[in-house]
């Protein structure tokens, strides 16, 4: 064949290609290609992997060019990328099937091109398998690999048409006209295809990094602000952070009535305070939707300013733990900008990141009001009890030692007032123990020589700060459900120490009868005691109890040391 013909032969087919890399560019704009965008080894992918290169493969068949009774082609890109990317089966899956459509055209190459494009397929495919074992899987992807196993696989065909087709002087003529347009092609073919995917999975990758960046970005900002109250200064708060991540025109935050924060364009009319006036907002929180209005398909008008400069906006649902809408965010861009995809995806991530926020505050809150509710409990059950017996106490002190009875009253004050703090406040080691002295000075009047106590702080800076009502229920328990159950002399020692970097404060008794399975106040009381240090400090932290039966009791405190505390 004269090299001018080959020469436009070579041409045509590299239309032809154009044509192929066209259908498949729009393809891998579709999810059919985001399995082909790495090494397939699930079944699902496996599947996909066939579907689309035999499709490619047929395709390569039917864009060919006739020439005399054969068929300048492209078939072996599909087999090859089918081969390489999906592994040994699914290049002889894929050969097969291009294969046999190639057999149902006839002409006297049939037969070789059949057994060749099987080969083409299962060739891609042990390159596949034999990288894999080497642990090249990066290998698999290059555009120069595609070609050079696509050179190598069209040579293998013009082997078998020559070694398979009869008579000898067709295949000879068969292989002479098509040959070197076909070597051309199908690498240049093979390479471009390999080129568009990792265009493809360059582009997933910077998209899903950006994504991940700004997501990232925003969640560390907003950590904690929706937790102090779903209100309008930390809705404000988070607006502000969101508007300079994300980039938009404008960022708004709602409840369900009213406007809680605006960012951006138009905030001299979108005023936080006023009623929600929005027909897409009011969409959003009773539909319980995403609702974008692009300003095209759906039609977008400010509700408040005629000449208002915003041209689109998506609002997205805010949601309790019951999928309840309890307000909503909306994102704006101005007249003449579309909407970044990045952004709508990303202000579905945020709603959801707020909505957990908003939600965690109100646990929180809740679990606050509940530990208050408890404390308020406890004091209600220990002050009567203590009352009565502090009044009787004192009743038999005052005919006997007015002067005593009267320290026992401003002792009796102190314990009630110290009992008045409030249960979220920290209060110093110093307060605690002035809360626990006011207790014991009543309970020793009360024992009389039953009851012995021993107060152990030297070296230790009673500025150290812990939840109010931490130390005295361990007192009244040592007491209460120890030493006063004794028949001999009851012996209560609060001492305390620092041990790798934690301030414990023991309370111990001689009686020895604490049982852990109890369930009545006093056990309510440390457990309370125990929950709010682990809330205040974490969960390293709080009540350790260890005991020996009939000899003693230990409840030891634990918090983290604080030595630095000259300057308060």
């Amino acid at each position: 064949m004269m090299f001018g013909q080959q020469l436009q032969l070579v041409l045509q087919l590299l239309q032809q290609t154009c044509i192929f890399l066209v259908i498949a560019w729009l393809l891998a704009r579709t999810p059919l290609f985001r399995p082909l965008m790495q090494v397939t080894i699930r079944l699902p992918h496996k599947l996909t992997c066939y579907l689309v290169f035999s499709g490619f493969c047929i395709l390569g068949t039917y864009l060919g060019l006739k020439v005399d009774d054969s068929i300048a082609n492209i078939r072996a890109i599909g087999a090859v990328l089918g081969g390489l990317l999906g592994g040994p089966s699914v290049g002889l899956a894929v050969g097969f099937t291009g294969g046999l459509h190639r057999y149902s055209l006839g002409g006297p190459t049939d037969v070789a091109c059949m057994i060749s494009t099987v080969c083409e397929g299962l060739l891609g495919g042990l390159i596949h398998r034999a990288l894999l074992a080497r642990g090249r899987v990066d290998l698999l992807f290059q555009p120069m690999l595609a070609a050079g196993v696509a050179l190598v696989a069209e040579m293998l065909q013009m082997l078998i048409i020559l070694l398979v087709t009869r008579p000898y002087h067709v295949a000879f003529s068969v292989v002479d006209h098509v040959a070197l347009p076909m070597l051309i092609a199908n690498s240049i073919g093979a390479a471009m295809f390999m080129r568009l995917l990792l265009d493809r999975r360059a582009l997933a990758e910077q998209y899903s990094t950006a994504f991940s960046a700004h997501a990232l970005r925003i969640a560390a900002r907003t950590e904690g602000v929706l937790r102090a109250g779903f209100n309008e200064a930390n809705s404000m708060k988070v607006a502000q952070i969101i508007f300079e991540e994300t980039g938009v025109g404008a960022v708004a935050i709602t409840d369900r009535e009213k406007l809680l924060a605006f960012i951006g364009t138009g905030a001299d009319h979108h005023l936080p305070g006023t009623p929600i006036t929005s027909q897409h907002t009011q969409e959003a929180l009773r539909d319980n939707r995403v609702v974008y209005a692009d300003g095209n398909e759906v039609a977008y008008t400010c509700s408040i300013h005629a000449d208002c400069k915003l041209g689109s906006t998506l609002v997205i649902p805010l949601q309790d733990a019951d999928d309840q809408v309890i307000g909503t965010i909306k994102l704006y861009e101005p007249k003449g900008r579309l909407f970044a995809k990045l952004n709508r995806t990303l202000g579905e991530g945020i709603a959801k990141l707020l909505s957990r926020q908003i939600l965690t505050g109100r646990i929180e809150a809740q679990r606050a009001l509940l530990a208050q509710a408890e404390i308020k409990l406890l004091h209600a059950q220990v002050n009567p009890h203590f009352l009565f017996n502090a009044l009787n106490t004192l009743n038999a002190v005052i005919r006997l030692d007015p002067e005593r009875a009267r320290a026992l009253v401003q002792h009796l004050s102190t314990f009630f007032r110290k009992n008045l703090k409030r249960p979220d406040e920290m209060a110093t080691l110093a307060d605690e123990i002035e809360h626990v002295n006011a207790y014991l000075q009543i309970e020793l009047a009360r024992f009389g020589e039953r009851l012995q106590v021993d107060v152990q702080l030297d070296g230790i800076d009673t500025r150290q700060r812990l939840p109010a009502f931490s130390l005295q229920p361990l007192v009244e328990n040592a007491i209460k459900h120890g030493t006063a159950q004794l028949l001999g002399i009851g012996r209560v020692r609060l001492f305390a120490e620092v041990d790798n970097g934690q301030l414990l404060v023991h309370v111990e008794d001689n009686a020895g009868l604490y049982e852990p399975a109890r369930k009545s106040s006093d056990g309510m009381g440390m457990g309370l005691v125990d929950r709010r240090l682990k809330v205040s400090f974490g969960p390293e932290y709080g009540l350790r109890v260890s005991r020996i039966p009939d000899r003693f009791t230990r409840v030891t405190l634990a918090v983290p040391h604080q030595p630095a505390l000259e300057g308060m």
